[in-house]
């Protein structure tokens, strides 16, 4: 996904694959960092089992974007 379809995007969790593009990471390489060194993101990510999910407004905030809630 583009920064602007995320901000069009009403959902309220991103994947790997949807910010992989606009931090200009792998997706697979997104998922490694949330499991193994979540703390380098300078957003929170969610780690469900293997999956993981990313809040799509701390995300936009993170870029710098003002995000009405």
């Amino acid at each position: 996904m583009t920064i602007a379809e995320i901000r069009q995007s009403d959902k309220p969790m991103l994947l790997p694959s949807d910010v992989a593009e606009v931090l200009q990471m792998d997706a697979q390489a997104v998922r490694d960092t949330a499991a193994n060194a979540p703390e380098k993101f300078g957003f929170p990510v969610i780690r469900i089992g293997r999956r993981t999910k990313i809040p799509r407004i701390p995300f936009l905030r993170f870029l710098g974007y003002e995000v009405e809630t």
